[in-house]
């Protein structure tokens, strides 16, 4: 697989993740924000154990056995994603789909600071000017365009701080290639994870009836088999080929999809300065990649 390919395969998940969130709004009407994320991961769990169970034995069959270490580091994977998608599924409780979607993208604003952590390549200075540029923009989206101030909503300032999270599930994914080269493995051990943990909590928490259930199931499975169970399996088969950086760029795309599926399925609106604010979130992201394109053609 050449990077053209894992960025387009990148794009459909974007597309996947930012449907999804309609999806997530609707369930959050119905049930737990909990008692959702632990239904849709039991049904991604399901979903992926043929093929991870096919993968395993396939790498039994030549030898080559998983070490203990990239088991460890799946985990550690996995518990990433459980909270981060805790966080963004709390959060959609109080905010609505678009401003959802071009919260989240804002984590690519992380990225760059921690592949310098754990790959120790320092940050350039076009991407610490994208940063800025993309969390100036979160700060306007957040408060809907009304005020500079720091009185965000509550759902807004959740998701908000969701992005470091998943910042680190990406740096992750792209940094710990033993696990990743298991890609059906690694997205059921996702998945099974955070089902299980969501489970406990929310039955100790949200106790949820079949009858809450019924009228999502169509929710439920969307958000379980497409977002939970083939796109996140889709950014791990790509990160093998796309830089974080490169990646986190395409995955924050998902915002778009998020503000169209919003406006057209739920009436979502945008005034012009959170409008504004949603797109200096995107031009944050651009220049992450263009910053290092532009710099050879000023020296030449």
């Amino acid at each position: 697989m050449n990077r053209l390919q894992a960025d387009l395969l990148l794009l459909v998940a974007s597309v996947i993740w930012g449907t999804t969130f309609v999806a997530q709004k609707i369930a959050n009407g119905h049930i737990g924000p909990i008692a959702f994320v632990a239904a849709r991961f039991a049904v991604a769990t399901a979903f992926l154990a043929p093929a991870a169970i096919w993968e395993t034995r396939r790498h039994v069959r030549t030898g080559n056995a998983l070490p203990r270490h990239d088991l460890l580091r799946g985990l550690g994977i996995s518990l990433c994603l459980c909270t981060a998608t805790c966080a963004q599924q709390i959060g959609l409780v109080t905010t609505t789909a678009t401003h959802a979607g071009f919260l989240t993208a804002a984590y690519i604003a992380f990225v760059p600071f921690l592949t310098w952590a754990v790959a120790r390549t320092r940050p350039r200075p076009p991407v610490l000017l994208a940063c800025a540029i993309a969390l100036y923009g979160a700060w306007l989206l957040a408060d809907s365009g009304t005020r500079l101030t720091a009185n965000w909503n509550r759902g807004d300032a959740i998701i908000l701080g969701s992005d470091l999270v998943w910042a680190l599930h990406v740096t992750l994914v792209g940094h710990w290639r033993g696990i990743a080269a298991r890609p059906f493995l690694l997205s059921w051990m996702q998945c099974a994870a955070a089902a299980a943990l969501a489970i406990l909590t929310s039955w100790i928490a949200e106790p949820t009836s079949w009858d809450a259930l019924r009228p999502i199931l169509p929710e439920i499975t969307y958000a379980g088999i497409l977002s939970s169970g083939v796109a996140f399996t889709l950014q791990i088969v790509s990160q093998r080929h796309t830089p974080a950086p490169e990646a986190a760029l395409v995955m924050s795309l998902e915002s778009v999809f998020a503000a169209a599926a919003g406006a057209v399925m739920l009436g979502d609106t945008l005034t012009r300065t959170a409008s504004f604010g949603a797109l200096l979130i995107l031009v944050g992201a651009v220049l992450v990649e263009i910053g290092p394109l532009l710099r050879p053609r000023a020296v030449r």
